[in-house]
């Protein structure tokens, strides 16, 4: 299990205003028909969808995807996206700040995340995620066999997995480095001649005013008090992605090699892009 990455300076809280709770009830209100409605009509596709197409998703990512664009209409955020679309088969790696890192990079394209198996269980959260497609993993190395097919299994079908190889968020001044564990299915006989992995670089640009780390979660932040934080902001900050090009998976030795190319890449997005 990754350590949770913690700051030696908290984000000092400030009050919220009666029209900052005015937000929270139209935004928190605006998202929560968006969000657990999709999940409803996901749920409803999903009863045809699978017994026709079985591991195979055609139809209901597309419905994660329009949430998530919808999600950063309702929070009045802007997201800016560069760089190319991973058009063949591979996997999707990119540092991790907050929970909104999960909707911006489902808004630009249908991707699985894999998570740590704790999430499953987590009120809400966890409905959401095993609705839509997650691959839920345990970090124990008696766990590597299973964890292997289950990737390939995945891999194989065309599904696109997305994966925080920092293991934990931060603050979105940092990017954490990368742990190589996961690299290693990559590298199966199965996998290594046809896979591909882009590296996506996700920069937070807070609000004009605010501390540079207002749209971070980490260590011990509970989920609805940073989300109350973020709904109640009069004029938000923006969110970037870049996409950098893709990289063949047997162009590298090993997994180490591999992940430090891809954390070079995220790295130099965003010392270019924090600023």
């Amino acid at each position: 299990m990754s350590p949770t990455w913690d700051s030696d300076t908290p984000i000092e809280r400030t009050p919220i205003s009666p029209l900052g709770w005015a937000r929270v009830v139209l935004r928190g209100t605006g998202l929560g028909i968006v969000v657990f409605g999709g999940l409803a009509l996901l749920l409803v596709l999903r009863v045809f969808e699978r017994p026709i197409f079985g591991i195979d998703r055609p139809i209901t990512p597309y419905i994660t995807q329009g949430v998530c664009r919808t999600a950063f209409v309702i929070l009045g955020m802007p997201m800016l996206v560069r760089g190319p679309r991973l058009k063949v088969r591979g996997a999707v790696v990119a540092n991790h700040s907050s929970w909104l890192d999960i909707f911006a990079l489902n808004a630009r394209k249908n991707v699985y995340f894999v998570s740590k198996s704790e999430v499953a269980s987590w009120p809400g959260i966890g409905w959401l995620a095993r609705a839509t497609g997650t691959v839920f993993i345990r970090r124990d190395r008696r766990d590597a066999k299973n964890q292997l097919a289950l990737f390939e299994d995945r891999l194989q079908h065309g599904h696109r997995l997305l994966f925080f190889p920092e293991g934990t968020s931060s603050d979105t001044l940092r990017v954490l480095p990368f742990k190589p564990t996961l690299f290693a299915a990559f590298f199966s006989d199965a996998l290594i001649h046809d896979m591909h992995i882009q590296a996506v670089t996700v920069i937070y640009h807070p609000p004009e005013n605010a501390d540079p780390r207002f749209y971070g979660w980490w260590g011990d932040m509970g989920f609805a008090d940073h989300l109350i934080k973020v709904l109640a902001q009069r004029r938000q900050g923006k969110v970037e992605l870049l996409y950098h090009a893709p990289v063949r998976v047997d162009a590298f030795p090993n997994r180490k090699s591999l992940a430090s190319f891809l954390e070079t890449q995220v790295r130099s997005g965003h010392s270019r892009l924090a600023d």
